[in-house]
């Protein structure tokens, strides 16, 4: 049950919206940002705020890489497989983070600390290859940046759960 503040800040934002449908992503991601993935429940609460059904929240929430049906890390690594990336090493550094987590590409680590996404293309071809943790992007990664980036997210607080802008 989503707290009163936030069902009132998501219902205010749909209302000024022209069509409130456009909002539906806003609302996966305000949600998704409280509960930490858009659980079935969470679904239904934006179907309900949007007057959409849950079939039609799920088409769009399955076409999002960003929006996760099911429980991540507290850092989800996108790493780019675009041509791009694949060209300047995407596979040795997707090897490199797998073997460095111990994970295979789609898991999280048993820690709840990290997950391994890939992404068709992160559109940062001037950083390749790259990744977005939790949406900032690195680049161009090599074994080394990749483990100090790591090193330098396992000392940060855990990020605070935003709100719909």
């Amino acid at each position: 049950m989503l707290p009163d503040e936030l069902q009132a800040d998501l219902r205010k934002k749909i209302a000024e919206a022209e069509h409130p449908r456009e909002m539906a992503v806003d609302v996966m991601v305000a949600l998704q940002n409280y509960y930490g993935y858009l659980s079935d429940e969470a679904l239904e609460e934006g179907a309900v705020l949007l007057g959409m059904t849950p079939l039609e929240m799920e088409e769009l929430a399955t076409f999002y890489d960003f929006i996760y049906r099911r429980p991540v890390g507290r850092y989800v690594l996108h790493v780019c497989d675009g041509i791009v990336c694949w060209v300047n090493g995407y596979g040795g550094i997707r090897d490199y983070l797998c073997e460095k987590l111990g994970i295979r590409v789609g898991e999280t680590t048993p820690d709840g600390m990290f997950t391994l996404l890939p992404t068709a293309c992160l559109g940062y071809c001037d950083l390749s290859p790259a990744m977005l943790v939790n949406r900032r992007p690195y680049g161009p990664l090599t074994p080394e940046k990749v483990d100090s980036i790591l090193e330098d997210l396992r000392k940060q607080p855990p990020p605070r759960a935003a709100r719909i802008k």
